[in-house]
């Protein structure tokens, strides 16, 4: 592409290092007409900011006529919270990696979901092509190539609750319940701060791949409202549409309240295939149970394209916070922040031909995965500053997500079979009877729930009168509650309802656990340059027991322009709790998978043992420089050893799998049953890995008087994560098969670059973002179109081998990003996009490869999003 290679050109004058995106741009300051404090970054290096970003919440000076502020391209320097305890520390002085990504850099992103905004505009953060089943309703980033559940999420400082979705198909994301951030309102955010280390000595559990702090607005005026649209043009689908509003308003002289709200309405896109059923012509040896043309006397005509399991989800969501703050007394200040979220989605499963319900669908039918979501969250607190000498916070926060899974368009086809019986000393016994069906179910509710309770010190010291630090302390109280509730009836008997079963009575329960937790934290300055950092902490799960970690971090300014820093921590994550407990059964037009909770029996005769933590040990090193005055580069290397990672394991196929689950109590439906296509798993600490990488992040601005301003920005990450251990189950068989190593180490991009430049020339505002993925590879199953007589090297056939694979590589894709703005006046502002201009598109697999000729993308790739090209307009109002 010629203007990938231009804009290469002009990163490569730049640095001599590869070129990347830094995930911050110059920060387009709306008209909340902020107080801004123009302090030119770079001046000495570790002493200001790395990346321009939005500026500080709480100060505002509402004025008339400030419209050379609308596009201010000073750096805005930024007090960064993640990662350190120490006050007034900016992100280029932290001692360890973070980055501050602005309000403004995630809007330009043209995305309406805000883990979409981050991917496209960080470079560690990616997420898989297209979830499966329920999971693709909900959204959760990985971060360095390891699993959502590894990446922790605060709010304003505080640990937010996770979704209560469980990823329950095979996969990278694979028994992850990360947390949900499209279930917090984007235009809430004033900025996020990514901390790129280990952090579990700070904030516990789950801080292994790095942290993820989101900081919402805090203004006490203004009214700011938005409303894009766009679709997915070359397709002529996926249609999108979000309206955004939010304002601050005072309380008395001393205090504030910001109340953020947006409605996101996203259509269905869908990837065009011709389902390999339905053609009527077919290879020699492919599997054909289960076919309609070619099979089936007197077919009737059906569209090849009926099947629309490739898709993006309908989705409808509600989104709200509340902000705020007021002084109690001198030194007392309380506050807190409420959100609420509501989600109605709906996700196509596979299409079921004529013959598999006629009497209800005489021309087949694709049921609907759906979703209704609550998700809410309240912090209050009170924070004080002389408490014998110690600032102290002292906060409580409740949040729980609920969820109902259900499926529509659907049938009970055990219930309409001749096999279905009344009489209940039958095994294919039916209490709601035979010969008719529901056609909507709910097939499983679930509840996933924490609140934590946090008590926090901080004084600074100077030893002997000579070398300052700040001491650090403090306790936490976590309770975590899961409840999963059994389905209607009809989702689950005689093989439950087509598209997705329902979890039965013997599936439901709820589980809690009470987790402890105390640390200490001291920063010491043993040189006025020096500063060394020692961090431990101590908790107590009530389920998985005790365990302690510590970190050492350590950083030095050469001079003013060259900082080196480095980190050597110990990390932990506990398995969850729908980890432990969760189970699931997925059907499909032929097959089947479940998900055995990894303490029962059924679980237990495949060889799977009691969940225990993943523990790593991590270790970082970089360099902060400043070769010239305003040109900003950060290289870190890190490597994360990761053991007892919990993943799936234990796969099996075929007799053993039919049995397993109906040792769980569930009874597979009988039309059209492939055993070999049937599959039965548990979570298990499975696999031992290393993740080895490097970051580079660069930025400059220039500055051409009347010309304007150009920005720009780069980042890179290199990515590579290695298996190091297979283990073996109690029958002393690997857990890992070929397909779940590569799901682990290399569906991640192996690099991930993006280019960004953001020009301002008097009322006009041009964006130009280019981001190249590296290679993934993955192992496929081989489907239908395999000739079944092709045997496999480790035993059996080919054709839904569960041990031969077939190697597929997603090769590296350029993707560009363009956005135009224009500014009215101080009030109004426009912007017209296009993302991925190109059209560019993952590799097609191979047809042998090609589930039903309706999957012709590896959807567990993190690579580039199947959706194309996408056209969008914005309007913002800002007053």
């Amino acid at each position: 592409m010629r203007l990938a290679r231009r804009f290469s050109l002009l990163a490569t004058t730049l640095c001599t290092v590869l070129p990347s995106l830094s995930v911050a741009e110059t920060t387009e300051t709306t008209a909340t007409h902020r107080k801004v404090s123009h302090q030119h970054a770079g001046s000495v290096a570790g002493k200001s900011v790395a990346q321009t970003t939005a500026p500080p919440a709480a100060t505002a000076s509402h004025k008339k006529n400030n419209t050379k502020a609308l596009y201010a391209t000073d750096v805005e320097t930024v007090n960064v919270s993640t990662g350190t305890h120490s006050t007034n520390r900016k992100a280029r002085q932290s001692t360890s990696p973070v980055t501050v990504v602005s309000a403004a850099t995630l809007r330009r992103s043209g995305q309406v979901n805000l883990a979409d905004s981050l991917v496209r505009t960080y470079a560690s953060i990616n997420v898989q092509a297209m979830a499966a089943d329920s999971a693709a309703l909900t959204s959760s980033i990985q971060m360095r190539g390891l699993n959502p559940n590894e990446v922790l999420v605060l709010v304003d400082g505080k640990r937010r609750h996770s979704t209560a979705n469980i990823v329950a198909d095979a996969g990278p994301q694979f028994g992850s319940t990360g947390v949900d951030l499209n279930m917090i309102p984007a235009n809430a955010i004033d900025h996020i701060e990514v901390l790129e280390d280990g952090a579990a000595a700070m904030y516990g559990s789950d801080a292994i791949a790095g942290v993820v702090n989101i900081i919402t607005k805090k203004e006490d005026h203004g009214l700011h409202m938005s409303a894009q649209t766009g679709a997915n043009a070359y397709n002529g689908d996926g249609w999108q549409y979000q309206l955004n509003a939010d304002g601050g308003l005072k309380l008395g002289e001393d205090g504030y309240i910001h109340i953020s709200g947006q409605i996101t309405h996203t259509d269905h896109y869908v990837v065009k295939t011709k389902d390999h059923r339905l053609l009527g012509s077919w290879p020699e040896g492919a599997t054909t149970t289960g076919y309609y043309n070619g099979i089936v006397p007197n077919a009737m005509n059906v569209p090849l394209d009926s099947n629309k399991i490739m898709s993006t989800p309908e989705e409808t969501r509600e989104n709200l916070a509340i902000d705020f703050g007021k002084k109690i007394t001198d030194g007392i200040n309380f506050y807190g922040l409420i959100t609420y979220a509501h989600r109605y989605g709906e996700a196509y499963e596979n299409y079921r031909i004529p013959t598999i319900a006629p009497s209800y669908y005489p021309y087949g039918f694709s049921p609907l995965e759906t979703i209704r979501e609550d998700d809410y969250a309240a912090t209050l607190g009170l924070k004080g500053d002389n408490f014998f000498g110690f600032d102290w916070d002292l906060s409580t926060t409740y949040g729980a997500d609920e969820t109902k899974i259900g499926n529509k368009n659907t049938a009970n086809t055990g219930m309409l079979s001749s096999d279905c019986s009344s009489d209940p000393t039958s095994s294919n016994y039916s209490s709601l009877g035979c010969g008719w069906t529901p056609t909507t179910v709910r097939a499983e509710t679930y509840r996933l729930a924490q609140w934590t309770n946090n008590l926090d010190f901080r004084r600074h010291f100077n030893i002997a009168q000579k070398v300052p630090m700040l001491l650090a302390f403090g306790g936490e109280h976590r309770l975590e509650t899961y409840d999963l509730k059994a389905g209607n009836a009809a989702s689950y008997i005689l093989g439950g309802t087509q598209g997705y079963a329902g979890i039965g009575p013997q599936s439901a329960g709820s589980w809690s656990r009470d987790i402890w937790a105390a640390y200490v934290d001291g920063d010491f300055h043993p040189l006025k340059n020096w500063d060394l950092d020692f961090a431990g902490r101590f908790e107590h799960y009530t389920d998985v027991g005790n365990t302690e970690n510590g970190k050492v971090s350590t950083r030095y300014d050469i001079t003013r322009r060259i900082g080196v820093r480095g980190t050597i921590s110990t990390g932990f994550r506990a398995p969850t709790l729908p980890e432990q407990h969760y189970s699931a059964m997925n059907v499909d037009p032929n097959g089947a998978s479940g998900l055995l909770p990894v303490d029962s029996e059924a679980a237990r005769t495949l060889g799977a043992s009691k969940l225990k933590p993943e523990r790593s040990v991590s270790a970082s090193g970089g360099i902060v420089v400043e070769p010239v005055e305003g040109f900003h580069v950060e290289a870190d290397v890190y490597q994360i050893n990761l053991r007892d990672r919990i993943v799936g394991g234990g796969t099996v196929k075929g007799a053993s799998a039919i049995s397993a689950i109906e040792q769980l109590g569930y009874l597979l439906p009988s039309n059209g049953l492939i055993a070999d296509n049937v599959s039965a798993y548990y979570m298990t600490n499975g696999a031992s890995t290393r993740t080895q990488g490097l970051d580079i992040k660069a930025d400059y601005t220039f500055r051409f008087r009347k010309a304007g301003t150009l920005a720009l920005t780069l980042a890179l990450d290199l990515n590579r994560t290695r298996l190091h251990h297979n283990a073996l189950d109690t029958n002393g068989n690997s857990l890992l098969n070929a397909q779940n190593i590569a799901y682990i180490t290399t569906a991640y991009p192996r690099s991930k670059i993006i280019l960004n430049a953001f020009y301002h020339y008097k009322n006009w505002d041009f964006n130009v973002r280019e981001t190249r993925y590296g290679e993934t590879t993955s192992m496929l199953t081989y489907y239908d179109w395999q000739n079944q007589n092709t045997p496999c090297s480790g035993g059996g056939n080919l054709a839904y081998s569960n041990t031969c694979f077939s190697q597929f590589k997603n090769t590296p894709r350029w993707m560009t990003d363009i956005e135009i703005g224009y500014r009215f006046n101080k009030n109004w502002h426009m912007a017209v996009g296009v993302n991925n201009i190109a059209n560019v598109r993952p590799r097609i697999v191979a047809q042998i490869n090609n589930s039903r000729g309706a999957q012709p993308y590896d959807q567990f790739s993190l690579q580039v999003p199947i959706t194309g090209a996408y056209y969008y307009g914005r309007l913002n109002a800002d007053f």
